[in-house]
């Protein structure tokens, strides 16, 4: 829990839970934290694509697309 807290700061507990059941390491943590802030970047770096666990996390911690941002922005 305070592994996952040290890499991504204050987070749900379900996040956490769901962080923790992928059985992923830190550095896979923080690969995919990294991958969800400069993917472009990573790519353009040549960096190699992440790894099956790595995509679990990232598809954890990023909110879905279809999530409205604005808070009353579903009509």
């Amino acid at each position: 829990r305070n592994e996952i807290i040290s890499v991504l700061g204050p987070v749900d507990e379900a996040v956490i839970a769901d962080i923790a059941l992928t059985g992923a390491s830190l550095e896979e943590l923080r690969e995919a934290f990294a991958w969800i802030g400069a993917d472009e970047a990573l790519i353009n770096e040549g960096r190699a694509m992440p790894s099956a666990r790595v995509t679990k996390l990232i598809d954890i911690l990023e909110p879905p697309e279809d999530v409205p941002q604005v808070p009353g922005g579903m009509e």
